[in-house]
């Protein structure tokens, strides 16, 4: 047994204070933009193609800097100027971490299960610096073998996997940006799985016997949205008006693929309590008409649509939906509507900062399966909006407190009404997507959340080689964000808790995680006899080190790629320890 086991019994023996917390800020960081997570991390579309080792400047930290640690907290407690959710994350024995929380969060499982808090042995964490880039070591059930930069992962099955044993040997990511080369890799015979088809590809995949079509339910949502702070939009009327004047399935059934739907609710039905309240409004152009003569513009007026042309699931054919949404405005309600197309990254700065005078077109990808996840990331206070709806922000704060779904329910259906009547957006489409397989791979299945799970896929070889949209950028998920990235990692790392086929949040390296009466301490039991894949046996300090890698601003491992740690901040609402806004450089 290492001796760093003997370390944390010597911890729990000295009695190690947990900070208490008390109060805590419910809002998502702002410092993540409007789609940095969701379509990168969970419906692999907001991607990056490099193929460049990371830079020289996100090298690890000098040898001897970082050590592996048992317990970490803010220095400050749950301080009213600390915006983060954790308070403390400690190894109270070999097989245990206790996280205290500063107030509730009913998605703890929900998010512990994505993969950037995954987690690796502390001594490889120490060794790298806080930065094993290329060098992964899990405890999954593959193992990585070899990278070859602008080529291919490849990976070998873990013949110690704590769980199911998967069927195939090997395993192979490889990458092409267009969903044709996806495919014709597939009916060549040189790939047996392909991410994220185009929509002219569905029928040719569902026409070729020797293709399946894999649906993938990942929740999203594209909707057009208004900032409150610029005429027009300041007048709830108008928003109404526009709510009811755009025929919502007519754009659904041109544009998108088979298997989208017209949304009654801005989060998509699958999460729980997210259609509760009353449904949205029906299509309705003489009542819109006349709410916008009500409000004082009988004859419409001038605005812009605002979009870049970028493909995502949510809204696959941007340029000609902006049409669309122009020609219904003018027809339906008067409205003259230029459309605008703006750089991607100048687009999204754009929309974060609440700087779009008009109608801006985006969409939100989910990232882990809670409602908080859509509701509270875009209704608890995004300047996109304009200025906050409060009694929106008030009654999602007593949402995101409120760890039992049942309880939450009444909380939700107050929210969705809410929204419904403030109409901050307009939701038009929750958009399908599929990824597709060789017919003779077995339990082949595209997942809700999470990459394709091919520990439980059987092939008809020895070896699995799948397609996806680009190269990782590094094997480091605790400080990535793309989708490419994330799903490498998946095969070789794992967290707390995974999620299922069904995007269920269960048990991984936990046997459990359990809250305490108002779910503001969660004790983990870990699962015992787990090695990683250098042999090293999986422990509590692995967890509390790996964690206080992405939370601890202070900590000299503190590193990683970029040094970003996006899902740190905006999951668990900011990091521990971080410098005062106006002392960052």
């Amino acid at each position: 047994m290492r001796t760093r086991r003997r370390l944390i019994a010597a911890a729990a023996a000295a009695a190690l204070v947990i900070t208490a917390c008390g109060g805590g800020d419910e809002e998502p960081a702002d410092t993540t933009d409007t789609e940095t997570s969701t379509d990168t991390a969970t419906d692999s579309t907001e991607t990056s193609a490099s193929s460049e080792a990371p830079s020289e400047e996100a090298s690890a930290a000098p040898a001897g800097e970082g050590e592996a640690v048992t317990t970490v907290s803010n220095e400050a407690g749950c301080a009213e100027d600390y915006p983060g959710k954790i308070g403390s994350i400690e190894a109270t024995d070999t097989l245990e971490v206790v996280f205290t929380l500063c107030s509730p969060d009913p998605a703890f499982l929900q998010k512990v299960a994505f993969i950037p808090f995954a987690v690796q042995p502390s001594e490889h964490i120490v060794e790298t610096g806080g930065a094993p880039l290329e060098n992964p070591i899990g405890t999954g059930p593959f193992a990585l073998d070899t990278w070859n930069r602008g080529s291919e992962l490849t990976f070998t099955a873990n013949a110690d996997y704590w769980g199911d044993a998967p069927a195939a040997q090997s395993l192979v990511f490889r990458w092409a940006t267009e969903s044709a080369q996806r495919i014709t890799e597939l009916q060549s015979g040189t790939a047996q799985y392909a991410t994220t088809l185009s929509a002219p590809d569905y029928e040719l995949v569902e026409g070729d016997e020797n293709l399946q079509l894999l649906e993938d339910l990942n929740p999203n949502v594209f909707y057009m949205g208004f900032n409150n702070t610029y005429e027009p939009f300041t007048d709830k009327l108008v928003r109404q008006a526009i709510a009811m004047g755009i025929d919502r399935q007519r754009i659904v059934d041109t544009y998108y693929p088979t298997g989208s739907e017209v949304p009654d609710y801005f989060t998509p039905c699958q999460i729980e309590n997210a259609c509760v309240g009353d449904p949205w409004y029906d299509f309705d152009p003489e009542a819109a008409r006349n709410m916008l003569a009500e409000a004082g513009y009988p004859d419409g007026f001038d605005t812009t649509i605002y979009l870049r042309d970028v493909y995502r699931v949510y809204l696959p054919e941007p340029q000609t939906v902006a049409q669309e949404i122009q020609t219904q405005l003018s027809e339906n309600l008067g409205i003259n509507a230029e459309i605008e197309v703006q750089e991607s990254g100048a687009f999204i700065e754009a929309a974060s900062a609440g700087e779009l005078d008009g109608i801006h077109l985006l969409g939100w990808g989910a990232d882990y399966p809670h409602v908080t996840n859509f509701l509270d990331y875009h209704f608890a206070g995004n300047e996109q909006f304009g200025d906050a709806y409060t009694d929106i922000v008030d009654t999602l704060a007593q949402g995101a407190a409120t760890v039992d779904v049942a309880e939450a329910e009444p909380i939700y259906t107050e929210a969705n009404n809410l929204i419904r009547d403030e109409v901050p957006m307009v939701p038009i489409a929750h958009g399908a997507a599929a990824d597709a397989a060789v017919a003779g791979l077995g339990n082949a299945a595209s997942p809700p959340f999470g990459a394709p799970q091919f520990d439980s896929m059987t092939p008809e070889g020895d070896s699995i080689v799948f397609v996806q949209n680009a190269e990782p950028i590094s094997l480091f998920c605790t400080d990535e964000s793309d989708g490419e990235s994330l799903s490498a990692c998946e095969q070789v790392l794992e967290g707390l808790y995974q999620y299922d086929l069904e995007g269920n949040a269960v048990p991984a390296l936990a046997e459990e995680c359990a809250p305490n009466e108002d779910g503001t301490v969660w004790t983990c039991s870990l699962r015992e006899g787990v090695t990683f894949h250098d042999g090293s046996e999986f422990d509590a300090t692995d967890v509390v080190t790996t964690w206080s890698v992405g939370i601890d601003a202070a900590s000299p491992l503190h590193v990683g790629n970029t040094g970003g740690f996006e899902y740190y901040t905006y999951l668990w609402g900011g990091l521990m320890n971080a410098p005062p806004a106006e002392d960052e450089g």
